[in-house]
């Protein structure tokens, strides 16, 4: 029996995402699994994953453990730099679904534009090719600004999904605006804010005080009714269950826009122009 379920999101290229699942960075094998196995138990159907993470067979062995059919849940994953280019991606898929125990993969991103080098636009294209064979229901990106976006778009590329760190003080106002106009969802990694103090803030409190809810189901609330999709990461059974308990209270307007005022910019930001693996 599950506690609750969260509902799903259209992708544009014709599949459909759970709004919300479990992030599993820094987690290890051992970790992961457990993790997963407990998140299948309460709701969750959004599994998130990377190469980068380590722990792609955790979140595999996991699912299996937890003895839910495969096409009830829903696995991301993503992969580096090294892999940018249309034969590389394929590779890097294969290496991945090994590691997961799965034939297809629901949602493949690339990790980072490393525009450095240069061959994200292949990555793409990579991609394409594999959701074309059936072996992803899904494509995407993650940590892209909207001009790596943009090149894309003049190249007739268009990813099913970004995801980007955003929380209630990185709103990423002009990343979200560019997804809407382009079809792209937006999917939200640190939802709960990183290595911040997010949760204390007294305008989060006071909502979880008058709605008899953790700060954290407040926050993640706040990114559903927004129309983001959520990864938070948690290995505490409580929080688990509590992460995916969101739907039985709604925050008003001026509520929404009370938390997205505590935004302070992209300044600490990781700037992808400059980073990535």
């Amino acid at each position: 029996m599950t506690d609750a379920a969260a509902p799903t999101i259209d992708l544009p290229g014709g599949a459909s995402i759970p709004a919300l699942g479990l992030g599993t960075w820094p987690l290890d094998d051992d970790e992961a699994a457990t993790a997963v196995e407990q998140a299948v138990a309460a709701g969750y159907r959004l599994f998130d994953t990377a190469e980068n993470y380590g722990n792609e067979a955790g979140v595999g062995e996991g699912i299996r453990r937890s003895g839910i059919e495969r096409d009830q849940v829903f696995i991301t994953t993503k992969f580096n730099k090294k892999w940018h280019s249309v034969d590389g991606v394929r590779r890097a898929f294969e290496q991945s679904a090994a590691k997961l125990g799965v034939d297809y993969i629901d949602l493949l991103l690339v990790h980072w534009p490393n525009p450095d080098q240069d061959r994200y636009l292949d990555a793409v294209k990579g991609l394409v090719s594999l959701r074309e064979e059936g072996l992803l229901k899904a494509i995407g990106v993650s940590n892209f600004k909207p001009h790596h976006l943009q090149r894309l778009l003049d190249d007739g590329l268009v990813p099913d999904v970004n995801q980007v760190q955003l929380d209630p003080r990185h709103t990423r106002a002009d990343s979200r605006e560019f997804h809407a106009q382009h079809g792209i969802v937006t999917e939200s990694w640190s939802p709960l804010g990183k290595g911040g103090n997010l949760l204390q803030d007294p305008a989060v409190d006071l909502l979880a005080d008058k709605y008899g809810m953790t700060p954290a189901q407040i926050v993640l609330r706040w990114h559903l009714q927004l129309g983001l999709v959520a990864i938070p990461k948690s290995a505490n059974p409580l929080r688990i269950k509590q992460n995916i308990n969101l739907f039985g209270f709604e925050l008003t307007q001026d509520e929404v826009d009370s938390l997205s005022a505590l935004d302070t910019g992209d300044d600490d930001i990781t700037d992808s122009d400059s980073f990535g693996h």
